[in-house]
């Protein structure tokens, strides 16, 4: 709450646990809090997030493939047999981009990424990059990347891990179960939600919890570092070239 007061935020407390979000409304979304800062003088900075949240604003969202029957049946009947946790490896090895930004509990997503495989011969990620531009031409636009030494971004990883818990991780989760909202929740599988429900549950420790909790964040960075990476857009600058890029975007602004 601290941070929000010295710096605005946006798009943060909109939606109910329940409700389900996705990328068109995130755009929705998006363009209304652009237009009201604009609207005030003041430079919208899309912060963070997913890279196919960025995509759909800027290119337009993803082109529907049609669902392929036949393939479609096949596959929830492996899911069946063989179970979830077969399919989502499987998903891994042959989409690992999209394996990172679904959870393994979204059965609809995971059967609709392997239909697309298997349909199309090419990742559902591979759709989403070369789909046609059709997103929002925004008439002065500048993307940064940042970059770190590997040790350092991993121990930023584990300071922001101990700091979540420490800061009531493991409580908010408990409050929300408490509210009547379902672990099985799209909303409740993030990353450190669902861990903080296997500690919950008794399944993990708190140690446990915490080393479970990094290495699925670091697994989570590398992947979407990979889509950042194929953005061509992106001017990419190590984070301690702080003067560099004030002098990039002071440039960019003239």
């Amino acid at each position: 709450l601290e941070e929000r007061h010295r710096v605005p935020h946006h798009l943060i407390d909109i939606v109910d646990p329940r409700e389900q979000y996705d990328a068109a409304r995130f755009v929705s979304d998006s363009l209304q809090a652009i237009d009201e800062i604009a609207s005030r003088g003041r430079i919208p900075l899309l912060t963070g997030g997913t890279g196919l949240y960025l995509q759909a604003l800027t290119d337009g969202l993803f082109v529907s493939i049609s669902s392929n029957k036949e393939i479609r049946h096949t596959l929830f009947d492996r899911l069946q047999r063989e179970g979830r946790e077969r399919l989502y490896r499987e998903l891994q090895a042959v989409d690992p981009v999209t394996g990172a930004r679904i959870h393994i509990n979204d059965t609809q997503r995971l059967i609709r990424a392997l239909e697309i495989v298997y349909t199309t011969g090419t990742p559902w990620s591979e759709h989403l990059l070369n789909q046609p531009k059709s997103g929002i031409k925004f008439s002065k636009m500048l993307q940064l990347g940042l970059t770190t030494q590997r040790s350092i971004h991993d121990e930023r990883i584990i300071q922001r891990t101990k700091l979540m818990l420490e800061q009531g991780l493991v409580q908010e989760v408990e409050k929300l179960r408490d509210m009547g909202y379902s672990r099985n929740l799209k909303s409740m599988q993030a990353i450190g939600y669902r861990h903080a429900h296997h500690y919950l549950d008794g399944h993990l420790d708190l140690a446990e919890t915490r080393e479970s909790l990094i290495r699925d964040t670091r697994r989570y960075a590398k992947r979407q570092m990979t889509w950042f990476k194929r953005n061509p857009a992106i001017t990419w600058y190590d984070r301690a070239d702080g003067q560099t890029i004030i002098d990039h975007i002071r440039q960019f602004m003239q």
